[in-house]
């Protein structure tokens, strides 16, 4: 008997980790190796954040994102990454946000979606999870000489500070908070190269396949 041809209808990569995990640049080529949709879900969250920057509240502006504000060009500051930390513990937020990645991680031809709860609350049912993660002071240089090279004036110090302020409060919420979903494989990116990274969760998404 020959096993059934594999489909990626509706086959879902949950990618979780905390910020500068390497998760985002992970879940990008895992996505476009695998012909699959790819969703960075933290931009969701940096989109309600830069409103209630502006003055909007957090349940309304997550209920009334349109695509425009997803390519906001602010949304990478530190300032907008705090905000979208903090409207993020707000379950009225998640609330609203939740429809939308689900339906996404549905689509035809396969979806890999990355944050903080994909494997845990979004897609619980995940063929594939992965937990991605590097400790804080490597988190916080990759985030540093990413700012720094994009013009930002700060501190490697005021980074980490940041970095560990966010893991506290992202750990930390009563809704939704960052762990690794129980079945989720670990992927510990301190001492690893990119393309070793990519090649190592690619390899774990073909064997489920």
């Amino acid at each position: 008997m020959t096993n059934a041809p594999v489909t990626t209808q509706g086959f879902t990569v949950a990618i979780d980790g905390p910020a500068a995990s390497g998760k985002g640049t992970i879940s990008r080529a895992v996505a476009e190796h695998f012909g699959f949709a790819h969703l960075d879900t933290g931009v969701l969250y940096r989109a309600v954040g830069a409103k209630v920057i502006l003055g909007q509240d957090a349940e309304s502006a997550a209920k009334t994102l349109v695509p425009e504000d997803l390519t906001n060009p602010d949304l990478r500051t530190p300032d907008v990454a705090q905000a979208a930390s903090m409207a993020a513990a707000v379950p009225e937020v998640r609330a609203a946000l939740v429809d939308f990645q689900r339906s996404f991680a549905a689509r035809a031809g396969g979806a890999v979606l990355d944050g903080r709860d994909i494997g845990t609350v979004i897609c619980p049912s995940a063929q594939v999870k992965l937990f991605v993660t590097a400790t804080a002071d490597v988190r916080a240089r990759r985030r540093f000489q990413e700012l720094s090279g994009n013009g930002l004036e700060t501190s490697f110090e005021e980074v980490l500070a940041d970095v560990q302020a966010r893991d506290a409060r992202d750990m930390g919420r009563a809704d939704a908070p960052l762990k690794p979903a129980h079945d989720a494989i670990e992927v510990d990116t301190s001492d690893m190269a990119i393309e070793d990274a990519v090649a190592a969760a690619i390899s774990l998404i073909k064997a489920a396949m």
